[in-house]
């Protein structure tokens, strides 16, 4: 995959939808997909997501037309979206205790 036609946009309403994002995005050309990122926890949106379009050109169109733009009563921030970095796992649960028992 092409990374410059995956574009991210932030500050998204957190009523805003994948149908609301590929709507608006769709006026700059064919979109492949429109996702609004949903926290796993809550299941709300995180207001952020991602859209891919069809071509470099339709992206470099869609950032051009819509970064600073309003949507659902929000300005909207439209980049190419950088590639995902693998961050180190940290684990989990140690607890604090010094890994002793105090008994």
């Amino acid at each position: 995959m092409d990374n410059n036609k995956k574009l991210f946009v932030g500050g998204l309403n957190y009523a805003t939808t994948d149908d609301n994002l590929r709507e608006l995005f769709a006026g700059a050309g064919t979109v492949e997909s429109a996702t609004v990122i949903i926290d796993r926890m809550s299941g709300r949106s995180k207001g952020f997501g991602f859209v891919e379009m069809a071509t470099e050109e339709e992206a470099q169109k869609a950032i051009d037309e819509l970064n600073g733009k309003e949507l659902d009563g929000r300005t909207i921030s439209v980049n190419v979206a950088r590639p995902k970095v693998d961050r180190p796992s940290f684990g989990g649960g140690g607890g604090g205790r010094g890994g002793y028992d105090r008994r």
